[in-house]
């Protein structure tokens, strides 16, 4: 038995609970336990611990602790969000939108979790913007800052689905989405080195399970994707939980397959440089082991 954790709850993860919606552990004859959690930083140090076998996040807090303890055995073993599912929101049009427009117009940024805003920001310098002349709002959650938008409070918001679809239902406008930046190595299943050999019977088919569900929502309406997983989101309704699925699929946001690749990871750590959450380059290979995804693909 994989004793697996969650992140936090959020509808761009639905490929790790269409896992379970669509038996394609049972597939593989693996069994895996989903445990809740409560915040990112709970589940990596749970990981650590040895509290739990394998977590699924952003390969940012995987570079964090190699980047505070070069001695780290966590490594990303299965890629599945491969691309920033966060959207710039904005009260009215801007069809030719930049990152570096956001210069001295009201923003809500995300607070829940950093790398969304690190993302961003490094956009912004690229575009030959200074994040720092953005008049940032850097305390409330998404809910809360659309909400702000709503009122008139805030010019733009950053946020992932489902908040950006009702935003866009509501009337107001889509400035960016940030997948459109290609490749940037977001969400991951990660564990501790050591089981991938001890256990790799088990992990070799977790990830073909992943694989499974990757083929399968690639394919898959988001209609049909809201009736399979939407027992894990009770308070959503179906129309709006297809509608954001759609949207992302059409975004190329998941993964083709279960390798993570190195522009992806690469654009990750420029992010993390230019915004100051790392000092350095780690090296790929040590951050990732694509072993176990590339047996899947072989396999077929």
């Amino acid at each position: 038995m994989i004793v697996l954790s969650e992140n936090f709850r959020a509808l761009f993860y639905t490929p790790f609970y269409a896992a379970h919606a669509i038996g394609a552990y049972a597939a593989e004859n693996v069994a895996v336990d989903l445990r809740p959690s409560a915040d990112p930083a709970g589940t990596a140090a749970d990981l650590r611990a040895g509290r739990i076998d394998v977590m699924w996040g952003g390969p940012l807090r995987v570079l964090l602790a190699h980047a505070a303890d070069p001695t780290s055995d966590v490594v990303c073993f299965c890629d599945v969000v491969a691309r920033d599912p966060f959207f710039v929101i904005g009260r009215a049009p801007r069809p030719a939108f930049r990152p570096s427009d956001l210069i001295g117009l009201r923003l809500g940024t995300v607070a829940e979790v950093p790398t969304p805003w690190l993302c961003l920001q490094d956009d912004i310098r690229r575009d030959g913007g200074d994040p720092a002349a953005v008049l940032r709002t850097q305390g409330p959650t998404m809910a809360e800052n659309a909400a702000a938008l709503r009122d008139g409070r805030l010019d733009a918001v950053q946020l992932f689905q489902p908040y950006a679809e009702e935003l866009l239902q509501a009337g107001f406008h889509l400035w960016h989405a940030a997948a459109g930046r290609g490749l940037t190595a977001y969400t991951t299943l990660v564990t501790r080195r050591g089981l991938l050999v001890t256990r790799h019977d088990e992990m070799a088919a977790m990830v073909r399970a992943m694989y499974r569900v990757l083929r399968w929502i690639a394919v898959t309406p988001g209609t049909e994707v809201a009736r399979a997983v939407g027992s894990f989101f009770p308070d959503l309704p179906a129309p709006l939980f297809a509608a954001a699925i759609d949207r992302y699929r059409a975004l190329g946001l998941y993964a083709t397959d279960p390798r993570t690749r190195p522009e992806g990871l690469a654009r990750l750590q420029a992010a993390m440089r230019s915004g100051g959450a790392l000092d350095r380059d780690i090296p790929f290979e040590v951050i990732v082991d694509n072993s176990l995804a590339e047996d899947a693909i072989a396999r077929g």
